[in-house]
């Protein structure tokens, strides 16, 4: 099982939640997909991978999509993967036969979901099967205006889902959401729409101020003070310290009880994860900014860990550089511009302005491979002398096992 690898692409709602991931099994860190070895065998590495890498931690409650092809779709093995869990997606290049049509009858009666990857064929058989699915995928680059619009009024016509792929930027996004789609994939949301400094949200220029107090190290008295302005972050905030703290007898109600239960810096760790959940201006939140900006901090923080093991400091510090990388996004400020706000340290302006020095680099491996770049990804780990493909791979999935319970936590009643 050691060369088998897994990679992660969100599926988000049209308020930019993570409801999904896509998960992409690969035969190595070259990118080769294990559907393409056409083998029955290919089904038990599936699910013996989803085991032992202990996925449902990894993706939480959420669902996860499993591309298959034909053999795979026909294997009984595939029930052994939990239907509560997973959304089997068949392959746009499964030619949909009757017996296609009679297996995914099949599975859906015993509970499963189906998505589909969206092509132009019109038969009995492929009504047939559009009649089964959840999903219908379609990649949004690949159809001309007028025939994206053809194409959504003809699936409107059976009990669906569209989930629209290759959403690579926010233009794109709100166009599909205009087109009714409900679900959106791609690394859309983390880029930013900077806007001019007159027209800057006052609630996001509060978020900045309470920033700019924990990456100075503020006064608790004033952190805790501008928490009064953002009383949504307060209640997540302690909400999740009562959660970490379940020990004890006495819940905490005060930010000043928490800062002597947990210490400082942890404290500000969560303040600073905390600001991506904050609610945007239609009164909605996204989670999805949050997820991203925690996995990144404690996985740069890992990496840094294994570079640097007894320099606390610069762990830190990396820590903060993958918080603060999507900074630009949530507030709509130039990233040059907020470091010069927040007057943070050179190696850390340099990675989150340039990518440039050892927390850039690092920081711009973690960002190849959440677009799944895995060839890229082998390229920059091979320069990395303290770190291997496995090493980084577990501390990924650690890092996201990580983010999920603090989301978690957050959305617990």
């Amino acid at each position: 099982m050691s060369d088998v690898y897994l990679g992660r692409l969100p599926i988000l709602d049209t308020k930019q939640n993570v409801v999904a991931y896509e998960l992409l099994f690969r035969a190595d860190h070259h990118n080769k997909a294990i559907v393409s070895n056409n083998s029955a065998a290919s089904a038990n590495v599936i699910i013996e991978t989803y085991g032992q890498l202990g996925i449902d931690n990894v993706i939480g409650k959420r669902r996860g999509f499993i591309k298959i092809d034909a053999q795979l779709l026909m294997h009984d093995s595939i029930l052994l993967l939990p239907k509560k869990h997973v959304v089997l997606e068949i392959l746009r290049g499964v030619e949909i036969t009757e017996a296609i049509t009679q297996r995914c009858a099949f599975l859906k009666q015993k509970g499963y979901q189906l998505a589909l990857s969206y092509t132009a064929q019109s038969s009995t058989h492929y009504d047939y099967i559009l009649s089964l699915v959840n999903i219908v995928k379609i990649n949004v680059n690949e159809l001309a205006p007028a025939h994206l619009m053809a194409v959504i009024k003809q699936l409107r016509r059976f009990p669906i889902l569209l989930l629209a792929e290759k959403v690579e930027n926010q233009e794109t996004a709100k166009h599909c959401i205009s087109l009714n789609f409900q679900m959106l994939q791609g690394f859309f949301f983390t880029q930013p729409e900077v806007m001019s400094g007159k027209n800057i949200d006052p609630s996001k220029l509060s978020l900045l101020k309470l920033m700019l107090l924990v990456v100075k190290d503020g006064d608790i008295s004033e952190i805790e003070n501008e928490l009064k302005y953002q009383p949504g972050l307060s209640y997540n905030l302690l909400r999740m310290v009562n959660s970490a703290s379940n020990g004890l007898a006495a819940k905490i109600n005060s930010i000043k009880r928490a800062i002597l239960i947990l210490g400082r810096k942890q404290l500000q760790r969560w303040v600073q994860i905390l600001l991506y959940a904050t609610k945007q201006k239609d009164g909605g939140t996204s989670d999805a900014l949050m997820l991203t900006a925690a996995i990144r901090g404690k996985l740069l923080e890992s990496i840094a860990t294994a570079d640097r093991p007894h320099d606390k400091n610069h762990q830190d510090r990396a820590f903060m550089v993958g918080i603060l990388s999507l900074l630009d996004t949530l507030l709509g400020i130039e990233m040059s511009q907020l470091v010069k706000t927040l007057n943070i340290q050179q190696d850390m302006r340099e990675a989150l302005v340039f990518r440039r020095g050892y927390l850039g680099q690092q920081l711009q491996l973690i960002e190849t491979y959440e677009k799944g770049e895995h060839e890229i990804v082998s390229a920059l780990i091979s320069q990395m002398i303290f770190i291997n493909w496995d090493q980084f791979l577990a501390m990924e999935l650690e890092a996201t096992a990580w983010a999920n319970r603090i989301s978690d936590s957050i959305k617990q009643a």
